[in-house]
């Protein structure tokens, strides 16, 4: 009670407690990155396709589709090009991209040529191995050449495909010591040439003799020199028969050099023709050889040259004395 005698109120304090919101979270930040994320993407990609040529854009399928290819294989899309695309770099207005260095020397590189050098030879030994069974059917097919089928051999060899028309004893390619071509073998080498006309291989043209020596001597009209003849006499019955002149790479003649019968030198089965079909491979061989003769003949060449003279050479040596006429006496 109080000091007046009237009881004491009691004090009623209301605390107002002021509840807090509900937690959101920050799941709308997520959906707004991603979001955003897709719009870059989007407009990125509607910069690249506007920009990019119908080449860069078939580089980038091909990357996508086949990675491991285009990495071993090198091309568009591996940062070896002239495209600002697939090289990248820090100004997009430059015309070459970036090149990664030692790429040249790069195993990995250097394994995918070794592969892919593989796989051109296998498809190029499939392809002659085509050849030489269509060429077989053709004779089988043909009742006049299935006639002189044992005089025509064919071989696959290290360089491709050997097809060697040889001579028989009682049955002679060409007239006795000369390049005239009999009947019978112009109609060989017409449908051989018909076999080769759409293959895309070079072909080398060789002519052989037995060791008989020819009439005239070694020091006239040789064998090589018949040799030589007939075999561009069976050129041109290649030709003729449709064969390109450009695919026809080397026509020689070898004389006795390379008998088929090394015991029996003077049997007339070491008189023959032969073409040989040739793979990419002993193509680029024959090439290489070839140049590196002409380079050593160059450089022989110009050793034989003379020196000029020396200038200090002595005058009376290259400008002969005056004679003078006698005075009258």
């Amino acid at each position: 009670m109080s000091a007046s005698g009237k009881p004491l109120q009691p004090i009623i304090v209301k605390r107002v407690k002021k509840g807090g919101h509900a937690a959101h979270g920050g799941a709308w930040k997520i959906a707004y990155a991603d979001f955003v994320t897709a719009m870059m993407a989007f407009f990125l990609l509607m910069w690249l396709l506007g920009s990019t040529t119908e080449g860069d854009r078939k580089g980038i399928s091909d990357y996508f589709n086949q990675p491991l290819m285009v990495t071993l294989m090198g091309g568009p899309g591996s940062g070896a090009s002239t495209s600002i695309l697939p090289g990248g770099g820090d100004d997009l207005t430059k015309v070459t991209g970036e090149v990664a260095s030692g790429d040249v020397d790069n195993p990995t590189r250097q394994l995918g040529a070794q592969l892919a050098r593989a796989e051109a030879m296998k498809q190029d030994l499939t392809r002659i191995q085509s050849l030489r069974e269509k060429i077989e059917n053709v004779i089988n097919a043909n009742l006049r050449l299935a006639e002189f089928k044992n005089q025509i051999r064919l071989e696959m060899v290290q360089d491709g495909l050997n097809i060697q028309i040889v001579d028989d004893q009682n049955r002679a390619m060409f007239n006795v010591g000369s390049a005239l071509v009999q009947p019978y073998m112009r109609d060989i080498l017409r449908e051989i040439g018909t076999a080769l006309a759409d293959v895309d291989n070079r072909i080398s043209l060789s002519g052989h003799t037995d060791a008989t020596p020819y009439g005239s001597g070694e020091r006239a009209y040789s064998n090589w020199e018949l040799s030589a003849d007939r075999a561009n006499a069976s050129r041109r019955e290649l030709v003729a028969s449709g064969l390109p002149e450009g695919k026809l790479a080397r026509v020689v003649g070898l004389a006795s050099s390379q008998p088929l019968e090394p015991e029996r030198p003077f049997d007339p089965i070491n008189r023959r023709i032969s073409i040989l079909v040739m793979t990419r491979d002993a193509e680029q061989r024959m090439f290489q050889s070839l140049e590196q003769s002409q380079q050593v003949s160059d450089a022989e060449s110009l050793q034989a040259l003379p020196l000029p003279a020396a200038n200090n050479a002595n005058p009376a040596a290259v400008v002969p004395p005056l004679s003078l006429p006698a005075p009258p006496r």
